[in-house]
Formats: C-alpha cells, sequence, structure tokens
C-alpha cells in the first residue's frame, strides 16, 4: 500500500526533472538563436535521469561538427588520391591555430618514409620517432579522417615525395606466400554415338595438370597433359617441369628446368637447363604479357583442338556458329597456334592464329635482358638433345629509341640479330631488325643467310583505329632459325620441312562513327622456300548494337596452295557468318535470344535459334539451348549445355544431335590447394592465388568472384591475383551466417609471382546477446561502461546503454564478463553468464547478467 504513492512521487519527480531540462535546454537554444557565434550544446543531465549514479558524462568532443573520441581505428590510408595501405593507427584530438578540433593520425617518420615521402628534407621530421608533426613541418600538407569511410586522406605536395611510378608497390612489402601443394586440373570428354553407317561411336577424354609446390619463394611447377583417341589410344606428356623464384635485387625470374626462351628478339625455343630473365611485372606500369583470342567459325557441333609447338594445349566443344576462345594458359611466351576445328561429319577445318609480341619499345634507361643455356627441348624424341646459350638484351634510348639484339650459338648453328624501335609520335611505334645466321642442317652443307623483320603499331585515337599488329618478314634462301636446324636431327622421323620465306600479318580495328559499330580486319599471308608452298587467310567483322540487340557479321577466306610435280594446287574455302543476340531481361532475368547463320563456298548452310544467359544469385550458373538446320541433307540439328562455377570447381555438360549422330560432352575444372590449415577445393588457379582464412565462416562469398565461397571450415581461394600489386580481398557482409560478427572484412596482400598468400581475417563465431547488466544493489551499470568479454578469443568489447543494456556477439555458451565504467574499486564487476544452446540463425538472445 505505501510503495504505489512512492513510485507516483518518484515517476513524477522524473517527468517534473525531465520538463525542467528540456525546458531549460529550450531557453538557452532560443537565446542564442540571434547570436551567430553560438554552439550547439547537448546537457549531459539527461542521461542521469534514470541512472543518476553514474554522474556526468562527457560529451564535448561530439558538440562540434562530425568529431570522433580519440583512439586507435582501422583505416584505408590515401596519398593523394592513391590508396597505400591499410593499418591501425592511432589518433589524437588536435586543435588548431584557429581553435577548431580535428582528429589527427600519429604518423612515424618510417611510415612517412615508407610512402615516399622526403622526411631528410625536414629536420622536425627526421628528428621525431614515434608521431612525426608532418602537417607542421611540411608546408600545405593535411591530414582528413572521413569516419564514415573508415578513410585517412594524406596531402602532401608532391615536391615533398619521391620520384615513384603510379602503381609503385615497396618491395618489402611483397609476400612470398606460404608453403602449399597445388593442384590445377581440366578435364573434358565426349561420348559419340553413330546414327548411319558412315559413323562409327566413339568416345574420347582429355586432361589438363598443372600441378607444384611452393617453399618460401621457390616454386616448383609440372605442367602435363593426357588424351586417349577415338582409337582408344592413350597419349601422356609431360610438356614441361620448372623450379623458379624471383630475383628481387635484379628484378627478375630465375629458371631451372624446362621452360622456352624468350620471344622479343629471336623466335621462342624450347630449352632444359637456365634462364634469367628480366620480370617487368615487378617494375610500375609494367607490360602485361597476353595470350591471343582465338576465333572461328563451326559450320557443326565442333571439337575444337589447339596445339602450340606440337602440343595440344586446349580441347574443347562448341556448337555451331561463330565462336571466341579467350582463355587459353600457353606453354610459351611465343609460337603460332595451330587450330583444328572438327566438325560432326569428321571434316576438318585448319587455321593458324598468329601469337608474336608487338614493337619492343622500352622506357628510357630501362634495361630488359635474358640468358638462357641448356639443351634444345623437342616434342619429337628423336631429335638430338644439342646444348645451345642465347642472350638477349633491350635497352631504352632517350627520345623514345630502343636498341635491341641478341646472340644464339650451338655445335650446329650460329646467329646474330641487332635491330632498333623508334617511338614516331602521332604516326605511331616503328622496329627493324636484321638477324644472319650460319647453319649446318643434317645431311646439308653449311649455310648462312640473314631475315629481316619490319613491326608497327598505332592507335589512332581520332579516328578510332588500332593497328595492333603490321608486320613483315623476310628471310633469304640460306636463313634457317635454330629450331629449323636444330629439328633436321630427327633421323628422317619428324624433319622439320618448313623453311619459311617471308611472312606478313596485319590486325585492324576501326570504330565508325557514332552509333554505326566497329570493324575488324585480319590478314597473314606465308610462303616457303623448300616447296614453294604459300597460305592466305583473311578475316573482316562488323559488330554493333542497337536498343541493347547485338548483331555481327563476320567473312572468312583460306587459300592454300601447294605444288605437286611442278603443278600448283589451291584449295580455297570462304565462310559468311551472321550473328544476332536480342536480350529478354524483361521477362527472364540475364537471358538472351540468339540467332546465327554460316554458310559456307565447300560446304552446307546452317541456320541456329538459341537461348542462353545466366542464373541463380551469384549468376554462376551459365545455360544456352540452340536448334539449328543445315542444307544439302544434313537436316536439324541441335545443341544444349550448361556450364556451373561454384566454390569447389567448375562444372560443364552438353548435347549435342545431327542426322549422323548424337553427342555427349563433359567438363569438369577446378584446383586442390593442401596447406598447414588442411586442404581447400576451389575454381580453377591461375598463376598466383590468394588462400582465405576465416575459421568457423562458412558459406561466406567473398566479393568481386563470382561462386568463391568460404567451406565448412571458413576457408577459401580466390584463384586470380595479380603480381607484385596491392589486391583487396573482402568479404560480402550480407552472407555473413547469423552466430558470425566480424570487426574487420577487408584486407589487402601483395604477392610475388606464383605464391599462395594468406588473407587472414578474425571472425567472432558465437551467440548474439542482448544482455542487460544490474549491480548488488539492483542498479542498471552506469551508461557508457565498457564490457569486455574475456571468454572469447577476441576479447570483443561493447559499450553499455540506457538501463544497463549491452551488445555483444561471438558469445561462448557460459563464460565471464569484465565491465568497467571508472578506475576505482567501486566501478568494476564482473559477469558469470550461462546461456542456452541455440542454432546459428535463431536471432538475439536476450538475457539478465548479474555484475558482482
Amino acid at each position: 500500500m505505501n510503495k504505489k504513492p512512492k513510485n507516483k512521487t518518484s515517476t513524477g519527480f522524473k517527468r517534473s526533472r525531465i520538463a525542467w531540462l528540456v525546458s531549460c535546454q529550450f531557453a538557452m537554444l532560443m537565446g542564442g538563436a540571434g547570436m551567430a557565434s553560438a554552439a550547439e550544446y547537448f546537457n549531459p543531465a539527461l542521461l542521469e535521469i534514470d541512472n543518476p549514479a553514474q554522474g556526468k558524462a562527457d560529451l564535448s568532443v561530439f558538440e562540434e561538427g562530425d568529431l570522433q573520441p580519440p583512439g586507435t581505428y582501422r583505416v584505408d590510408i590515401y596519398l593523394n588520391g592513391s590508396m597505400v595501405d591499410t593499418k591501425d593507427v592511432v589518433f589524437s584530438l588536435v586543435t588548431n591555430s584557429s581553435g577548431k578540433k580535428s582528429l589527427q593520425p600519429c604518423l612515424s617518420t618510417e611510415m612517412l618514409k615508407e610512402m615516399g615521402v622526403k622526411t631528410g628534407m625536414y629536420p622536425g621530421i627526421a628528428a621525431s620517432d614515434a608521431c612525426a608533426n608532418f602537417t607542421g613541418e611540411i608546408p600545405q600538407s593535411a591530414a582528413t579522417l572521413r569516419f564514415d569511410q573508415q578513410r585517412l586522406d594524406l596531402s602532401i605536395p608532391q615536391a615533398s615525395l619521391n620520384s615513384q611510378a603510379r602503381g609503385y608497390v615497396s618491395p618489402d612489402k611483397w609476400d612470398s606466400g606460404i608453403p602449399a601443394l597445388l593442384m590445377n586440373y581440366s578435364f573434358s570428354g565426349a561420348n559419340t554415338e553413330a546414327r548411319d553407317n558412315d559413323t562409327r561411336n566413339s568416345n574420347t577424354y582429355y586432361l589438363n595438370l598443372r600441378s607444384g609446390a611452393n617453399l618460401g619463394a621457390w616454386r616448383l611447377r609440372n605442367y602435363s597433359t593426357w588424351n586417349r583417341d577415338s582409337k582408344g589410344t592413350d597419349h601422356w606428356d609431360s610438356i614441361n617441369t620448372y623450379l623458379q623464384r624471383d630475383i628481387q635485387v635484379l628484378k627478375s625470374q630465375l629458371t631451372l628446368g624446362d621452360s622456352n626462351s624468350p620471344t622479343e628478339v629471336f623466335d621462342t625455343v624450347p630449352f632444359r637447363g637456365l634462364q634469367l630473365a628480366t620480370d617487368d611485372d615487378m617494375l610500375p606500369d609494367s607490360m602485361k604479357g597476353y595470350s591471343p583470342v582465338v576465333r572461328g567459325i563451326a559450320r557443326s557441333n565442333a571439337q575444337v583442338t589447339i596445339r602450340q609447338n606440337g602440343y595440344v594445349i586446349y580441347q574443347s566443344y562448341v556448337p555451331a556458329g561463330a565462336f571466341a576462345i579467350s582463355d587459353l594458359y600457353p606453354t610459351a611466351g611465343s609460337g603460332d597456334l595451330n587450330v583444328t576445328i572438327k566438325e560432326a561429319d569428321g571434316s576438318e577445318q585448319n587455321l593458324v592464329v598468329p601469337f608474336a609480341s608487338v614493337p619492343v619499345l622500352q622506357r628510357e634507361g630501362h634495361l630488359k635482358y635474358s640468358f638462357t643455356s641448356g639443351q634444345y627441348r623437342s616434342y619429337s624424341s628423336d631429335v638430338e638433345k644439342t646444348p645451345f646459350t642465347q642472350g638477349t638484351a633491350i635497352y631504352g634510348l632517350s627520345h623514345g629509341a630502343t636498341v635491341y639484339g641478341g646472340l644464339q650459338a650451338a655445335s650446329k648453328y650460329q646467329s646474330l640479330a641487332a635491330g632498333l624501335g623508334q617511338n614516331l609520335g602521332a604516326i605511331g611505334a616503328l622496329s627493324a631488325d636484321i638477324t644472319q645466321a650460319w647453319t649446318k642442317q643434317e645431311d646439308n652443307p653449311k649455310d648462312s643467310g640473314q631475315s629481316y623483320r619490319v613491326r608497327y603499331g598505332k592507335s589512332f585515337v581520332e579516328s578510332g583505329t588500332n593497328f595492333s599488329l603490321a608486320s613483315y618478314r623476310y628471310s633469304t634462301q640460306g636463313f634457317y632459325t635454330l629450331k629449323e636446324a636444330l629439328e633436321s636431327y630427327s633421323g628422317g622421323n619428324g624433319y622439320y620441312s618448313d623453311h619459311k620465306k617471308s611472312r606478313a600479318e596485319l590486325t585492324l580495328s576501326q570504330n565508325l562513327w557514332e552509333k554505326a559499330g566497329a570493324m575488324s580486319l585480319s590478314l597473314v599471308k606465308e610462303e616457303y622456300w623448300n616447296n614453294n608452298r604459300s597460305t592466305e587467310s583473311a578475316s573482316v567483322g562488323y559488330n554493333n548494337t542497337w536498343k541493347g540487340v547485338s548483331y555481327g557479321l563476320n567473312y572468312t577466306y583460306n587459300r592454300n596452295g601447294t605444288d605437286s610435280n611442278g603443278n600448283r594446287t589451291y584449295y580455297t574455302d570462304q565462310i559468311v557468318a551472321i550473328n544476332i543476340s536480342v536480350p529478354l531481361s524483361q521477362w527472364l532475368a540475364g537471358s538472351y535470344a540468339t540467332y546465327n547463320l554460316n554458310t559456307s563456298k565447300n560446304g552446307n548452310t546452317t541456320q541456329n535459334v538459341g537461348l542462353s544467359g545466366t542464373a541463380l544469385a551469384d549468376n554462376n550458373l551459365n545455360y544456352s539451348i540452340n536448334q539449328g538446320y543445315g542444307s544439302q541433307g544434313q537436316g536439324s540439328n541441335g545443341y544444349a549445355s550448361a556450364d556451373y562455377k561454384g566454390g569447389y570447381g567448375e562444372v560443364n555438360a552438353g548435347y549435342g544431335y545431327d542426322n549422323s549422330q548424337r553427342r555427349m560432352d563433359y567438363g569438369l575444372q577446378g584446383g586442390i590447394l593442401v596447406h598447414e590449415n588442411g586442404v581447400t577445393l576451389s575454381q580453377p588457379l591461375s598463376e598466383t592465388i590468394v588462400l582465405v582464412k576465416a575459421p568457423g565462416a562458412d558459406d561466406v562469398s567473398i566479393a568481386s568472384n563470382t561462386g568463391v565461397k568460404t567451406d565448412w571450415r571458413g576457408y577459401a581461394v580466390v584463384p586470380y591475383a595479380t603480381a607484385y600489386r596491392r589486391n583487396q580481398i573482402s568479404l560480402d557482409t550480407s552472407t555473413l551466417p547469423d552466430n558470425v560478427d566480424m570487426t574487420l572484412t577487408s584486407t589487402a596482400v601483395i604477392p610475388t609471382r606464383g605464391a599462395v598468400v594468406r588473407a587472414d581475417f578474425d571472425p567472432n563465431v558465437g551467440q548474439r546477446v542482448l544482455m542487460t547488466l544490474t549491480r548488488a544493489d539492483g542498479q542498471p551499470v552506469p551508461f557508457g561502461a565498457m564490457a569486455t568479454n574475456t571468454s572469447g578469443k577476441n576479447g570483443n568489447s561493447s559499450i553499455v546503454g540506457d538501463s544497463g543494456q549491452v551488445y555483444l556477439s561471438g558469445m561462448a555458451d557460459a563464460g565471464k564478463l569484465d565491465v568497467k565504467w571508472g578506475n576505482g574499486a567501486s566501478q568494476t564487476c564482473q559477469v558469470n553468464y550461462s546461456l542456452s544452446e541455440q542454432s546459428a540463425g535463431s536471432g538475439i538472445q536476450m538475457v539478465n547478467g548479474a555484475c558482482r
């Protein structure tokens, strides 16, 4: 009976006190409304109403602008707009000469030096140690914390910075990675069922294995292939095995074992031995190597096989129509790609895709070199393993000039090369060289000759014209390459008979006027000395879009001429292809309707209609359905395929049919990584990869990597990383499980070539709890107290809110909290808690905690 009046009086007191405080606050604001210099003010007494024992809270840091309390924050550091690092930085509250407060970073002299600041120019910075006052020492410099982005912007005049190229990363930040075993596999197969008497049942299979081991800076690699042809014959080939590491002081790669020589000066030579060669990827703004895109037109459901230097490096299956293969993994830096398109009726198309480098211009003062010594390595086992040595050098001069040259020496062959490249400014870049060779082929007298080569490249931005490569090469009758000379020593088996006389090639693209599309042109012509043979090929293409509809027209011309008993015979074929793609996203997300027409002078005409697109939440399923009809009695044909890219690998399957056969083809690609924490499966691996380690955070997607997710243990492999460059690895926070909370979801790694680097994340795995903390006297723990989970591995902390409530994540089922709101013994207490077991998706558990 006595409690009701007491509660009523207490409640009334609180309400009257709130009204008084609010009226005072309102009066202060109104009274200062006419003063331009009046500052916003929040009366901290409002926080004491429900908890008068806590004392006054100091909220002055929040009264001006967007200030935050001083402390340690993890931030992305940007220098003059370019990101340079991500790290924990201590910030303190500083008041400038005008009285304005801001959070300023504590950056050591060493940290500034790493970022390229000329600390020696400023004695005040050079003399400091922990916190350098660079904003006071360097005129017009500033540091601004963008708290909402966790970003620190540093502005420093260029005169106070060392001269560094864009994208420079200090070598002391390069990460050689962790010890690991890795394997990349790619399997494809097809089972064909005959439907007429002219076709036989057959089964073909192809396996590509790239395996290796990493220890420190050393990389051991092997590249092997296996295939079984339609006759059931197995073929195993170990294409190369080598040991490699970088030599950072020389900006070079050391290779021991099987590899291929560089291609800038001489044609590539496969060898077994030693090679030391410049790696431009270690340099800022380096030139990246490339693999050509193989384009062609299949008249039916066809098998595409690509060979380089005699080895099968790619095999897959395509439906009728134009195709483009852009995911090659070449075995050498050069060497033409020989493409075989095997049609459903057994006929074959053969074409050559040029694979060569552009003019060899270098920046002024830059030396690019290579030294190779070992045995010549041929795909034919009958060729003698002749020792040879090769050296090349390319040096950039002033005024846009480059000189280059080299030598090759073997017991049966010697050659010298010299050349000059020149940047011609508005009209492009040109290089010209001459090679003198002395050759002793088997059963032939010693011979000598010269080879002359001119290469040209230019992009005309104003007209949208791009000469990717225009070159011409002429060799006298007595000139042979090292490969031509040594392949002659084969005992009559696999004699290297092609003796090139000249080669001309041109690749041209042209953007037309606005909305008029683009055209492309490719021309190749080769002539030979020994059999008076010649080959010619040309392709012309036009592509454009109109209101989302893509369409193109392609024409291909092939002419092969051979001499037999003095009579020249020409084999000529011409193919025209038309393709149209119409987006259907309005009805089916990510889908396209397609139409293709192909007609061949020596074959039939086929027409195909189809539906293709992507599906699933991460767009990691690609599908395609085609139905076609062919003339000359071929009748109808069809092909359907699907490709799924998951975290553990990639799988594809297809089914096709026509009048003569039915074929089921399939493939499986992926990677296997063995490391100190276990085994992780992945998508197909590139040269340099990242292992994501987030123990306990399962099924979390890696941002910007389709289909890549952590496995049941919290590990994942990012299959593509750029060597010697900063790679940002981020977790998709929207896919975090309910029982996982992470303070940091992004980190940067800088791998060396071939490295397996680890991106470590530290997730808080456990229950999520909203706990109400009360002290021994029954009063709630004061607002602003810090509650720390001492039982968790991370010791995560949270601030106590109103009425003693605190939110904590990553909580074990039982444990202890340390709570502190002051330095006195009476301002700390501990909570021993016990939670009921819950599933990961059960949400937030609300409990009470006695703090004693």
